[in-house]
């Protein structure tokens, strides 16, 4: 069975509650929860240090944690005003410079809103917008870092699974983000079900192709929404009024033979929920007689 990694976004409540101060202490605590995966967050702009950001890519390194980086949040690949669009490409390569300090390879990026504009003229910008980051990207030396855009939770948010998919089509070395918890939210509930999991994933596999579908990266958390504008608030595995489930997920990751990276964003109970995630998946392996790596 291919390797699957599975990870929190940034420190959970539990970090600082078991005693750990320090960012280059992340490792060690991820590896009490038996996780091998780590989300650096720099939604609120980019700022690593660089002895931290060496620190930190060795001892991940020695451990076999995988780590990836979300980019600032205010990156808005539709923005009407070029000068906007031009600030996303400049964020984009700070993120992607930044991941490379940390030995990070995958770098998660918000597509951004419709605004005043039709769903396809802002898709169109969206992806005139990410061909010159791109570009930009092997102009600096860093074509080997995956540039992974997100679903969106928000109705008013550019990033439905079809908008993200056809963004990716412009260069085989994109990497869809599959937000679950963002798609649930803004289909007002609607992946719940098996068939809806297995629907995505087919849409995946004739949009992308296999090899791509199989390296798919995740976000997973359970999402409050609203009927008029969607994603409201992101949730605990406690919650139970809202979801998505895990289980499906789990079900389609096993069919597909994928080895996706699967970051938990639940509200403060991230790395816990993300071992929950991995305690799943392993048990829905064993039911089908597949040893977990």
């Amino acid at each position: 069975m291919d390797k699957i990694w599975f990870g929190p976004a940034g420190t959970a409540d539990s970090f600082s509650a078991m005693g750990y101060k320090k960012t280059t202490q992340i490792p060690d605590y991820l590896e009490r929860f038996g996780l091998n995966a780590f989300e650096y967050q720099c939604g609120r702009g980019v700022r690593v240090n660089p002895d931290t950001a060496a620190s930190l890519k060795k001892s991940c390194g020695e451990k076999g944690i995988r780590l990836s980086l979300h980019a600032p949040y205010y990156i808005s690949l539709s923005g009407i005003e070029e000068e906007k669009r031009l600030g996303s490409i400049r964020y984009i390569l700070d993120s992607a410079a930044a991941a490379k300090l940390l030995g990070a390879d995958r770098v998660v990026v918000h597509t951004g809103s419709c605004a005043k504009l039709s769903r396809k003229d802002a898709l169109e910008l969206a992806k005139d917008t990410m061909k010159k980051a791109l570009t930009a990207l092997d102009e600096a030396g860093l074509s080997d870092i995956t540039l992974c855009p997100e679903t969106m939770g928000k109705l008013n948010q550019l990033g439905t699974l079809e908008e993200v998919l056809e963004l990716c089509t412009i260069d085989d070395r994109l990497v869809p983000c599959i937000d679950w918890g963002h798609l649930n939210a803004r289909t007002l509930g609607r992946m719940t079900t098996g068939e809806e999991f297995a629907a995505a994933f087919r849409l995946m596999d004739s949009r992308l192709g296999r090899d791509r579908l199989r390296v798919f990266h995740s976000h997973f958390s359970r999402i409050e929404y609203t009927e008029k504008g969607g994603e409201k608030r992101h949730l605990t595995f406690e919650d139970r009024q809202y979801g998505p489930w895990f289980e499906p997920l789990a079900e389609e990751i096993l069919q597909y033979g994928c080895s996706p990276v699967i970051i938990c964003e639940s509200a403060g109970t991230q790395s816990e929920d993300a071992a929950a995630m991995q305690d799943c998946y392993r048990a829905a392996a064993g039911r089908k007689g597949e040893a977990t790596p």
